[in-house]
């Protein structure tokens, strides 16, 4: 159907190129995304049918050529590792690529919930396959111009968190499959975005090797680098934060249940903490790295885990090769005291750090206090993900509700109606809400993209576009 709206104005396009809007993965975009509280009640829904499901979120680029003509375009992966191209004006389908294996894994446990990144020269994307294989397709018709595996046992080896992409690399992590079967290493990989070449590789067990190592060989396993933001980059040094799962830590060799800098080759570690109780948490799989690094602004690094509690790090003291053990400057329970799968979003506001939490019993927002997060808000809705746009935070509930919420005072705003998921987040742009459903444990090859936009009556969206053009 063609949607009859108000779109953002012109002045206001932005890209939403990768998870998390920024390679930090703040969440908060720091320029208008097109929709004010005052848009809410104006919002209208489109269901876009597609070819798989999408237990990830989407990406956004405006005015790019496809099939010869401009478009604004939201990209998406699915689990079984088709990348579509979807108009976001129309909801159409303008390409869709399908990897080479499709038949023979769908349907199986073998997925993807890999978030594609766009190239900063915005004529190429980076999709994730559940054959352990990284692509870059073409955004003008899906094409690809260079495949590049990241593993040695994608049967073992999953590709779960968003791609990322930082001073011309592509960056990936590895997991593994539910129930944890050995052998697999969470491992870094990081490669040329030109050529595809597989440049570097960091192995949070048997760190010691480099490059792609047959699990098989590597006396431990497990450590899956699977939390919901992947790879976190600080934007001012280009060095790259993650958190690993259960497995043996030793500080020297082998970094489960840690969070681990590295710098921007993946080639040295630069910093590293992991819990005082680290032995517990592997022995009960109450992985640490189930959800991923927050960058909380200054030193702060506040990392969550399935065992309910976010801690904040002050990173100068966790600097060094030295094997930092505990001292967390300090902790409070996730939102439900729950454990956390979800990916928090900062938003730096007049001043003040804004921290925005959501599992599975409740959705919470602090402010960072030195080292200590103060509450602000609470409730006791569920959420996966949290985005911050214009002052307002969108978060889903994967029961069924995308709810908005005053950024600051945490009012309900507006509860979107929309079908359930699993851990897809929405994303805000050019005045317009992208949030895939559906659940990528029913194993489904068909699925909906939800797109609102915002709707005055008896104005066509196109003949609106139209005349802001003209002026």
């Amino acid at each position: 159907m063609t949607a009859v709206g108000t779109p953002a104005p012109a002045a206001a396009k932005h890209d939403w190129a990768m998870f998390g809007w920024d390679a930090g993965r703040s969440s908060a975009p720091n320029v208008p995304m097109g929709i004010t509280a005052d848009d809410l009640p104006f919002l209208q829904r489109q269901q876009v049918r597609i070819d798989g499901t999408v237990d990830a979120s989407a990406i956004y680029l405006h005015d790019v050529t496809v099939a010869g003509a401009p478009h604004d375009v939201f990209f998406v992966t699915t689990t079984y590792g088709k990348t579509l191209a979807i108009d976001a004006d129309r909801g159409t389908v303008l390409w869709t690529f399908t990897p080479s294996g499709f038949d023979r894994l769908k349907g199986s446990y073998r997925i993807t919930t890999a978030t594609p990144v766009a190239d900063p020269g915005r004529d190429a994307i980076y999709a994730a396959s559940p054959d352990g294989i990284i692509r870059r397709l073409a955004v003008a018709d899906g094409h690809v111009e260079w495949s590049t595996s990241i593993t040695r046992l994608p049967e073992r080896e999953k590709i779960a968190s968003p791609l990322a992409f930082s001073r011309g690399r592509v960056i990936a992590t590895t997991g593994g499959y539910i129930g944890d079967r050995p052998p697999y290493q969470g491992h870094v990989a990081i490669l040329d975005a030109k050529s595809g070449a597989l440049l570097h590789v960091w192995n949070a067990l048997c760190s010691n090797r480099r490059g792609l190592i047959d699990p098989a060989t590597c006396p431990a396993s497990d450590a899956a680098i699977w939390g919901r933001a992947g790879a976190v980059i600080d934007a001012r040094t280009g060095n790259i934060f993650v958190a690993t799962g259960n497995a043996r830590w030793d500080g020297v060799e082998h970094w489960g249940d840690a969070v681990v800098e590295l710098d921007p080759d993946a080639t040295r570690i630069l910093g590293n903490y992991t819990p005082a109780n680290t032995e517990e948490l592997n022995a009960t799989d109450e992985d640490l790295g189930s959800s991923s690094p927050a960058l909380a602004g200054g030193p702060y690094v506040v990392q969550g885990g399935k065992d309910g509690i976010l801690r904040v790090l002050d990173w100068r003291r966790m600097a060094g090769t030295t094997a930092h053990r505990g001292g967390e400057s300090s902790s409070v329970p996730t939102p439900g005291s729950a454990r956390l799968f979800t990916a928090p979003a900062v938003w730096h506001h007049a001043g003040t750090i804004w921290m925005y939490v959501a599992d599975s019993r409740g959705t919470s927002a602090w402010t960072l206090d030195g080292d200590t997060l103060k509450p602000q808000w609470r409730n006791d809705h569920a959420g996966t993900s949290p985005v911050v746009a214009d002052e307002l935070v969108y978060v889903y509930d994967p029961a069924g509700t995308l709810r908005v919420y005053g950024a600051a005072s945490g009012r309900l705003l507006a509860g979107l109606e929309c079908g359930g998921g699993h851990w897809n987040s929405p994303i805000v742009a050019d005045g317009r809400i992208a949030l895939p459903e559906g659940n990528a444990n029913d194993h489904a090859t068909s699925g909906v993209l939800d797109i609102w936009r915002v709707v005055r009556p008896g104005v066509d969206a196109h003949q609106e576009r139209a005349g802001q053009e003209r002026r």
